[in-house]
C-alpha cells in the first residue's frame, strides 16, 4: 500500500537519531549511523524502553537508563530536541506524497534487515507503494555510456523479467539504469528505484509522479529527501539495489573502476544475492573478471526460453547467501558457481577506483 497516515512515533524517534531532517545547518552533533544504531537498540531493547520513549528525555536520564557516558547522553538528547520540527517537515513532506519507515515499522524491507544485518539504513524515505519491495525482483545495472548492444540487451532482460512476473530494481540513474526502468514500464510492469539524490525533485517529474500513482512504481532513498547527488551516496545506494532484488545484472562494467565495478565487487564478496553477467563467448573484460570472482550467466537464448521467475527460482534454489559481515571483518572466501572470490592482497585497498 502507499502510507497515507503519519509515521509512528517509533518511526519519527529513529528519525530524529538517525538522519539531518529538519537539522541547523550550524549543529555540530551527528545522526547516528547504521552499526551505531543497530548498538542503541540493542540497549533500548535490554533496558525495556521504546525507540519513542526516549522523546522529552534529559542526558541524565538516558545516560542512567542506557548505561551511557554523559555526553554521549547528551548528544542524543539533542538529537531528539528537534522533535517539533521534524514532525512540522515530515507533514510537508508527506503532502507531497513522500513516506517515512524505519527498521520498526512492518513496512520496512524485510530483505534489507536479512542481508545486511545491522548495516541496513535504519529509515528510508520513499514514494510509491511499499507492497513493490515485499515482492519478487530482479536488478538490472550497469554503465551511464553504455553502447547500443548493451543497452538493446537491458532492454530485452527488463521485459523479460516483467513478462514473468519480477519487478525491475535499479539505480534511476542514466543509461543501463533509465533504459531497464524504460523498458519495464513500457512493458507494463513494476519498477523499484532506488536514487542517491534529490527525491523531492524527482517526485516532481510528470512521469515519475504518473508511476507512482499508478501503481508501478516506488522510489526509495537511504537519504533525506533533499539530500543532492555524490559519489558517496551513490555507493551507499548500491546496497539498496542488490539488496532489494533477488538477483542482479550487471551490465557494461568498467574493470577496476566506476560505481557499476565496486557495486557489483562489494556484492559478490559480501554474497547477498547472485550476481550476473551477460554470456557470451567474448565476455568483456569486466564480466570475466566479475565471473572469475564470482558472477553467474545469463544467455540471451534463455531470455526467448526460460520464463525469468523459473529462472530466478532454479539461480536462487543454488545460491547460499553469506553472512552479513561487520565493517572491520575480511571479506570471506565464499565459493559462487564453482568460482572462488579472492581476497585483496594485504595493504591493498578494497574500494575500486571511482
Amino acid at each position: 500500500m502507499t502510507l497515507a497516515s503519519s509515521p509512528r512515533p517509533d518511526t519519527v524517534a529513529v528519525g530524529l537519531l538517525t538522519t539531518r531532517l529538519a537539522m541547523s545547518r550550524t549543529a555540530d552533533v551527528r545522526p547516528l549511523g547504521p552499526t551505531a544504531w543497530a548498538t542503541l537498540k540493542t540497549r533500548l531493547t535490554a533496558a525495556g524502553q521504546t525507540p519513542a520513549g526516549l522523546i522529552g528525555m534529559d542526558a541524565g536520564h538516558i545516560a542512567d537508563l542506557l548505561d551511557l557516558p554523559q555526553d554521549r547522553s547528551a548528544d542524543l538528547a539533542a538529537l531528539l530536541a528537534r522533535a517539533g520540527q521534524i514532525s512540522l517537515e515530515l507533514e510537508r513532506l508527506q503532502a507531497r506524497g513522500i513516506w517515512l519507515v524505519s527498521r520498526e515499522d512492518t513496512e520496512y524491507p524485510e530483505s534489507l534487515s536479512r542481508r545486511l544485518g545491522d548495516q541496513a539504513p535504519p529509515v528510508l524515505f520513499g514514494a510509491g507503494d511499499t507492497a513493490i519491495l515485499a515482492g519478487k525482483g530482479l536488478g538490472i545495472v550497469g554503465a551511464r555510456d553504455a553502447d547500443a548492444a548493451s543497452l538493446d540487451f537491458t532492454q530485452r532482460v527488463a521485459a523479460w523479467a516483467v513478462e514473468g512476473g519480477l519487478a525491475v530494481v535499479s539505480g534511476a540513474a542514466r543509461g543501463v539504469d533509465a533504459v531497464a526502468m524504460r523498458s519495464a514500464f513500457d512493458a507494463g510492469g513494476k519498477v523499484i528505484g532506488a536514487v542517491a539524490d534529490n527525491l523531492e525533485e524527482r517526485i516532481r517529474d510528470a512521469e515519475t509522479r504518473r508511476a507512482v500513482a499508478d501503481g508501478q512504481a516506488v522510489l526509495v532513498s537511504p537519504y533525506g529527501p533533499a539530500t543532492p547527488f555524490s559519489v558517496g551516496a551513490a555507493m551507499g545506494r548500491n546496497k539498496l539495489i542488490y539488496c532489494l532484488a533477488d538477483a542482479v545484472v550487471v551490465v557494461a562494467a568498467t574493470q577496476g573502476s566506476g560505481g557499476t565495478w565496486a557495486g557489483a565487487e562489494e556484492a559478490l564478496k559480501a554474497r547477498w544475492v547472485p550476481v550476473l553477467v551477460r554470456g557470451t563467448d567474448f565476455p568483456a573484460p569486466a564480466d570475466r573478471a566479475l565471473a572469475h570472482m564470482g558472477a553467474g550467466q545469463i544467455k540471451d537464448e534463455e531470455l526467448g526460453t526460460t520464463r525469468a521467475s523459473e529462472f530466478l527460482k532454479r539461480l536462487t534454489a543454488d545460491f547460499e547467501p553469506g553472512r552479513p559481515r561487520a565493517a572491520s571483518e575480511e571479506p570471506a572466501q565464499y565459493p559462487m558457481f564453482g568460482l572462488p572470490v579472492p581476497l585483496p592482497a594485504k595493504g591493498k585497498s578494497r574500494r575500486a577506483k571511482k
